[in-house]
């Protein structure tokens, strides 16, 4: 009673909008208090949050997060999605796709949904509806390729999630390869699709000359340097995935000198946001894990481990429906909060099925991810709506074809885990 009275605080705090780490570190403290006490309490806050956040593998993230700021700040994604558009040519949908194509080229130095987003947001929304395109799926379009940045590496969420289930980081990171480029397939089928069934929703793109595509190429080889840098060291098992994010770090700062964009005004934003994201994903930690010594302390998992153990329902229907339960938590939380507050909890149960946590993960994160493209929370939604200045509802309408397809590659990848340890496998 007192676990289920204290996850209903918890949700109401969500749905009050109470910032989401003083929400979570609330609640678990209230629980210890009620639980054992202030003995328990003070205890608690004088280990925990100080192991939770001392993890080597932690500092992999403000080094993916430098990284990306580091490419951003170098001035070598402002020709991004021109460069896409060249290769992709005059294909029916040609600038949608580009898009796509842009969305998963910026992933592979971001880590971020939210900021993927709003990077093509600036640029190739306001070029569809130029060319003629629905403002609606120009829109959805470029709010779904933002997503691509959860699954591709160096995804954020991916680090976290390892840290949190406490698998390999580097592993984890291999696994979103191939689950990353199917959405990014299924995204550009989804065009394919919507052009097909709404004629004239979509004009060709421009021609290029095959003298345009090759330099468009060349445009795009730093980053591609600096994607097999970091992955081609973690899959080869040269370097811990920490160790790969310093030197991507480094990478990305001697292309800003390279590119002369190397200022110390540059320098010191990138660091600046760096800290500042770095700061909020840690602070999730921390207090995921003052709530979390909660939940260990109720004995919880166990007694819901054996009481799925004993249900005469079949193992994957039980998984599928922990799954589907992702799928609706990310229509109203954050999705570092999701899997800070839930994979503790329902980890056990399924790896007690036998299934792999690595799998698991990347089926929790792309089902979560749906959330961000769907209401009513929909961040990347909201991110591209502001930037540029369609309504929010056309948005949303434009997204739901893609959240579907989005949802379709999952489905596939949770029925088929072998394609998402695949990679994985080979290191």
């Amino acid at each position: 009673m007192l676990t289920a009275f204290i996850t209903l605080i918890l949700l109401v705090l969500i749905l009050l909008r109470v910032p989401i780490v003083f929400a979570i570190l609330g609640s678990g403290i209230l629980g210890l208090l009620l639980l054992g006490g202030p003995e328990m309490v003070v205890g608690v806050l004088q280990t925990i949050p100080q192991t939770a956040v001392s993890k080597n593998a932690l500092a992999a993230i403000p080094l993916f997060v430098l990284m990306a700021q580091f490419v951003v700040h170098s001035g070598v994604l402002d020709r991004l999605f021109g460069a896409v558009s060249a290769i992709v040519g005059r294909a029916p949908g040609g600038t949608a796709m580009a898009s796509v194509g842009a969305g998963a080229v910026f992933a592979a130095v971001s880590g971020s949904s939210m900021a993927s987003a709003a990077a093509l947001a600036q640029t190739s929304t306001k070029r569809m509806v130029s060319e003629g395109y629905s403002p609606s799926l120009s829109a959805g379009v470029v709010a779904a390729a933002g997503t691509l940045a959860a699954m591709i590496p160096p995804s954020v969420l991916l680090v976290f999630y390892a840290i949190t289930a406490e698998v390999s980081v580097g592993a984890a990171l291999i696994a979103g390869i191939i689950p990353g480029a199917l959405v990014a397939v299924a995204l550009v089928a989804t065009i394919l699709l919507l052009i097909k069934v709404r004629t004239g929703s979509a004009p060709r793109g421009r021609a290029h000359t095959w003298q345009e595509k090759g330099r468009s190429l060349v445009g795009i080889g730093p980053i591609a340097f600096l994607f097999l840098l970091v992955v081609g060291l973690v899959f080869l098992g040269i370097t811990t995935a920490t160790e790969a994010a310093a030197m991507g770090a480094v990478g990305a700062f001697a292309l800003m000198v390279l590119k002369g964009t190397a200022s110390w005004a540059r320098i010191k934003e990138s660091f600046v946001e760096a800290l500042s994201t770095s700061i909020m994903i840690l602070a999730i930690v921390l207090a995921a894990h003052v709530y979390g010594h909660f939940i260990t302390e109720t004995q919880v998992t166990p007694r819901l481990v054996e009481f799925t153990e004993s249900l005469a329902i079949p193992s994957l229907v039980i998984v599928a429906l922990i799954a589907l339960g992702y799928l609706v938590l990310g229509f109203f939380m954050d999705q570092l909060a999701i899997i800070a507050l839930t994979v503790p909890v329902t980890l056990p149960i399924v790896t007690g099925f036998g299934y792999d946590p690595i799998w698991f993960g990347v089926i929790v994160i792309l089902l979560a991810e749906i959330g961000l493209i769907t209401p009513p929370l929909g961040l990347n939604v909201f991110v591209v709506s502001k930037a540029s200045g369609i309504r929010v509802e056309s948005v949303f309408l434009g997204a739901i074809p893609f959240a579907i397809a989005i949802f379709l590659v999952a489905a596939a990848l949770f029925f088929l885990p072998g394609i998402v340890l695949y990679l994985p496998g080979l290191m």
